[in-house]
């Protein structure tokens, strides 16, 4: 196996970081392996006992800078001015061969300065539930972190219970939050903000010119990773600004969670008791954090008021930049490729038709690509209406069932279905693991081979809440 590191973060000041290796484990296990990932980084031949030594962090490869990445947020509206890799360590970064630069990370390495008194581990459900979300994610086509490796440690864990102990590799565009902006305008350490900024513009967003550019170009990219979410029926369920990447990908699923029935005020995550992180509110928290980055933005312009008014101006755009987009997204989902605002109406008319029903938002949408979605309904009389009416709005029938079939996917990682996988893995069984991940990367297909991870709960499996795992 062959590490072609090249590390531009270690590279910056000693503000940003502690320089730290992963802590060691007994009896490291490979449980869970992207070839296809491992492939695309330029790896090349892999032996799985040496890759269970590298990615437990038992042993750091050549050209590693392992460290700990300093950064502050907004949890839940609070602000904590020093949170940091608590349990995570960059090893280091990775250039492609199409030129993309890609982080490794392993989650759940250990403790570090920002562990705030954690032990610094993750035990083995958390794991699996990122590996298999988080590539769900990619092959749906979401800007994402992938999963490389999960790896087995041999060491308990202790949460309510002693769990078996894992490490996820986590692979991503860079690890930049929103809160690693915070980070240094709380301290008023403009220097290293200045610095932070220009590494940013440098590897993200290359055409940004100055802090007012970069922040549009952040916000466009927020606003369309959101209404994604929304088009799949996805709750993040921890969009603190430490869990806002500043390139507009998902990063660090925790209780995150895909939608059974449809039902806009959903909350799974079990800490968020009054729905902040709900599905429908995602649009009003990604403006919220937003508005956390142009403050922190400030203090780089020069002239601050000037810069306070501008940068507000831009917050307030923001809905109608949102609603522009979720259009988009939701008419595509419809078969409708270039909606006008009477759309909008039709498109709710759905939803609501979908939430007074408890619809299944995955199958319904899918189902009437298919043509087969008035068993969902409760109201039969009203959906045949509905369905008149957006027949008629269909231009070409096999154009709109096209952009429906490529909108509307067949399977999603389920909650229960990633529940019972854990469930089985905890006794040492991966098949479940590993049909899940076969199925998912094909989610747009229907796969008949896969019909039950493709079905809803039934009452008694229906997951109500989902848990960090820290």
């Amino acid at each position: 196996m062959i590490f072609e590191f090249d590390n531009t973060y270690s590279r910056l000041p000693d503000a940003f970081f502690t320089r730290q290796g992963p802590e060691p484990v007994s009896q490291p296990e490979v449980l869970a392996w992207n070839a296809g990932l491992a492939q695309d980084l330029g790896l090349g031949a892999i032996d799985m006992a040496q890759a269970a030594q590298i990615f437990s962090g038992n042993q750091t490869p050549d050209g590693a800078a392992p460290l700990a990445q300093a950064y502050a947020g907004h949890q839940f509206g609070h602000f904590n001015p020093q949170l940091g890799d608590g349990r995570a360590i960059l090893m280091g970064e990775i250039v492609d061969a199409t030129g993309q630069r890609h982080d490794i990370t392993l989650k759940g390495s250990g403790r570090t300065p920002y562990s705030r008194g954690g032990d610094g581990r993750a035990w083995l459900g958390p794991v699996l539930r990122e590996f298999i979300v988080s590539e769900a994610m990619y092959h749906l086509g979401i800007p994402t972190t992938r999963a490389l490796a999960a790896v087995a440690t041999g060491d308990a864990v202790y949460r309510e219970t002693a769990q078996p102990g894992a490490i996820l590799t986590r692979v991503a565009s860079s690890h930049l939050r929103v809160g690693t902006f915070e980070y240094f305008a709380a301290r008023r350490d403009h220097e290293n903000l200045k610095t932070l900024f220009d590494y940013a513009v440098s590897r993200h967003y290359p055409l940004a010119s100055d802090p007012a550019s970069f922040l549009d170009a952040v916000i466009e990219r927020q606003i369309k990773l959101v209404t994604q979410w929304m088009g799949i029926g996805f709750i993040h369920g921890v969009m603190n600004t430490d869990n806002c990447h500043i390139a507009g990908i998902t990063i660090d699923y925790g209780p995150c969670a895909f939608m059974d029935q449809y039902n806009p005020r959903q909350v799974y995550s079990s800490i968020d008791q009054y729905g902040r992180y709900a599905y429908e509110a995602q649009r009003n928290i990604i403006m919220w954090n937003m508005a956390q980055l142009a403050t922190s933005l400030v203090p780089l312009m020069p002239d601050q008021d000037e810069a306070i008014a501008a940068f507000t101006a831009k917050i307030h755009a923001m809905p109608d930049d949102f609603n522009t987009q979720w259009l988009r997204v939701f008419a595509a989902k419809l078969g409708i490729a270039n909606p006008t605002e009477q759309d909008r109406a039709l498109i709710a008319q759905f939803l609501n038709l979908m939430e007074a029903s408890q619809a299944d938002f995955t199958n319904t949408f899918y189902d009437l690509g298919a043509g087969d979605a008035a068993a969902h309904f409760k109201d039969q009389s009203a959906f045949q209406s509905w369905q008149d009416t957006w027949r008629a709005r269909i231009v070409d029938d096999t154009t709109a069932r096209a952009l429906m079939a490529q909108s509307n996917p067949w399977i999603i990682p389920r909650n229960h279905q990633i529940e019972a996988m854990i469930n089985t893995a905890l006794n040492g069984d991966m098949t479940q693991l590993e049909r899940l991940a076969i199925a998912l990367t094909n989610p747009y297909t229907k796969q008949n081979a896969f019909a039950d991870l493709a079905s809803p709960p039934t009452p008694e499996q229906e997951i109500k809440a989902t848990f960090c795992g820290t």
